[in-house]
């Protein structure tokens, strides 16, 4: 049986002259592949893998293009229109992705990017899309150590910080003041678990977590470049009163924190100053 909202490996059954491949999909019986899609050398019996959805006349179609974000996934989509109904998304393939208005956690803009959830409806066995993400997280127990590595997605700025989707399962916290590198909605990097709280809310960091170890100048150097926009004309070649007037410490506690800062790969150092990596 072929799954609807995901890439499947389907056999060609037969090919019509109207220009289009009859692939089969078992229960779901037959799938329309257009012709122009499908490589030269393809006959009756190959296998083709396609991505399988549903039109907007209800017909199960095929298409060897790969959309941006499949069933069960998140990801960052531009809104292409709008309509009384919902959204259109530009999720990479011909038939834009929906949103419907009852889907939406705030109204939707044209020329705006969104997070969403992509899942099949139920009801109207069509592939869909929700910005009400924390409906598709889990309500189970994270069971994360402290220290373990994770996935993060970055999808809410708040005055705390960054709300981050972590492993495509559960909702976790990126603080603001433990934060010192560029971040913005939709990407994805790696985390590490910094406290699973008593309220079984998770907080992460960014850094692996020997980071905690860096003494409090390192710290606030590192705030003090946050502070001047990501990068400051400052090196260990710069005068100590200089250096002195920006952190308030000797030119020989600077380079010695700098150099911890540059072999944790927090900070790259050039001729032209410092800046934070990422």
């Amino acid at each position: 049986m072929a799954k609807i909202g995901r890439i499947n490996k389907l056999t060609i059954k037969n090919i019509r002259d109207y220009g289009v491949y009859h692939l089969d999909g078992g229960k779901s019986g037959d799938i329309l592949l257009p012709t122009r899609e499908v490589p030269e050398t393809c006959r009756p019996g190959d296998e083709v893998e396609v991505f399988v959805y549903v039109d907007r006349e209800d017909h199960l179609l095929a298409t060897t293009q790969t959309p941006k974000v499949t069933v069960g996934q998140f990801a960052k989509l531009p809104v292409v229109a709008n309509t009384a109904a919902g959204t259109y998304l530009d999720w990479g393939l011909e038939l834009d992705l929906f949103v419907p208005g009852s889907e939406q956690q705030n109204r939707m803009k044209e020329g705006k990017s969104y997070i969403v959830f992509v899942f099949l409806d139920e009801k109207t066995n069509r592939i869909t899309a929700s910005s009400k993400l924390d409906k598709f997280l889990s309500q189970q127990p994270p069971n994360y150590k402290e220290g373990e590595e994770v996935d993060l997605i970055i999808y809410e700025k708040t005055d705390l910080g960054y709300r981050v989707i972590v492993n495509l399962d559960h909702e976790g916290m990126l603080y603001e003041n433990e934060v010192f590198q560029r971040l913005v909605i939709g990407q994805e990097l790696k985390g590490y678990i910094k406290k699973i709280r008593e309220d079984l809310k998770i907080d992460l960091i960014l850094q692996q977590p020997g980071y905690h170890g860096i003494d409090d100048v390192s710290l606030s150097i590192l705030e003090t470049i946050k502070e001047h926009g990501g990068s400051i004309d400052v090196t260990d070649k710069s005068h100590p009163e200089e250096i002195y007037s920006l952190f308030g410490v000797s030119k020989k506690t600077f380079k010695k924190a700098i150099g911890a800062l540059y072999k944790k790969r927090l900070i790259t150092i050039d001729s032209s100053g410092i800046k934070l990596v990422g």
